[in-house]
């Protein structure tokens, strides 16, 4: 055995360490998307799609994406491109880019739509608007 003792070089502060991992994107709540989709509004009667009851889900996946269950009141409504932009402006512009990264509306059928989907909030507004519900 020898006397010797073997240094190793020890590399000391930050520059030795590993990379920390990249801090998780913030998810969207749910709860924020549904509020985020109070600003699209129904062309056609001028109150939104949540109170409309048109909203059946949402869904936030892991890359802050979100995917809108939705219906209409009518298969044949030709107004889906502008329900679509008005989501698109809801949910994706904003400060630091919109809430969510992207998203997609999974237009849906079943159940179909029937005014027992409109909140109290809704029943309100067209009320307020001279519809009998």
């Amino acid at each position: 055995m020898s006397d010797e003792t073997q240094v190793q070089d020890v590399q000391r502060g930050v520059e030795g360490m590993p990379e920390p991992p990249a801090p998780k994107a913030d998810l969207a709540a749910i709860e924020d998307v549904e509020e985020a989709l109070r600003d699209v509004v129904d062309p056609e009667l001028g109150i939104n799609v949540v109170d409309l009851g048109l909203v059946y889900d949402v869904r936030v996946e892991q890359d802050n994406s979100a995917t809108v269950d939705m219906t209409l009141t009518s298969a044949a409504c030709p107004l889906t491109d502008v329900i679509e932009e008005q989501a698109r402006a809801a949910l994706t512009t904003g400060p630091g880019g919109g809430l969510v990264s992207d998203f997609r509306i999974n237009w849906v059928w079943m159940p179909p739509w029937g005014p027992e989907k409109i909140t109290e909030e809704g029943r309100e507004q067209l009320r307020a608007l001279g519809f009998t519900v």
